[in-house]
């Protein structure tokens, strides 16, 4: 081995060259997922409309397109995992390492269609906690209705409240091991 090869200074790295094609590839994937994402959003507001107005047809409407939307997605994410080991990084790199990767060559453009995608991640997590929580709400709503309809009492009896008299009820309800 030579010695000038020992005592050399390192090369500096320069920043990877890819295809415009491959650039262009991934501002598509980002713009492609942030849409899809801001189509689940218009859904999962059509969903709270729906239910606020006991449509069932319109929820149920709502969840199959739901499905339909997150099995693209499923799609499009895939592609931009194969687009992340393609451009030198891992399947499951986030955007920013990406941008960070990618160093010069990540322009204004994907630098905004990153930002607009998290956005739309952020929108859609909002939403979709309204969801639950209008769905979390209805359905006690409903089940409370149940009850009063037919008469049965708010609380289960099943078992005995602390402090209750220790009577022949008092059983019900108790797991007892007597394996021992």
């Amino acid at each position: 081995m030579s010695p000038a090869l020992l005592t050399a200074d390192p090369v500096p790295m320069a920043a990877p060259m890819f295809a415009p094609a491959v650039l262009e590839a991934l501002h598509d994937a980002l713009v492609t997922e942030r849409r899809l994402l801001d189509d689940l959003v218009a859904q999962m507001r059509r969903q709270r409309s729906a239910v606020g107005a006991d449509d069932i047809d319109s929820v149920d409407e709502s969840v199959f397109a739901t499905h339909r939307i997150l099995a693209t997605l499923g799609q499009a994410r895939q592609r931009r995992r194969q687009l992340n080991e393609l451009l030198g990084g891992t399947a499951d790199m986030t955007l920013r390492d990406l941008e960070a990767r990618l160093g010069p060559l990540a322009d204004d453009r994907l630098r905004e269609a990153r930002l607009r995608l998290q956005g739309a991640a952020d929108t859609l997590s909002r939403e979709v906690g309204m969801n639950r929580k209008l769905l979390r709400e209805a359905l006690a709503q409903n089940s409370s209705q149940v009850r009063a309809l037919s008469g049965q009492p708010e609380q289960p009896a099943t078992y005995v409240a602390d402090g209750a008299e220790h009577g022949a009820s008092a059983s019900r309800g108790l797991v007892v091991n007597r394996t021992a």
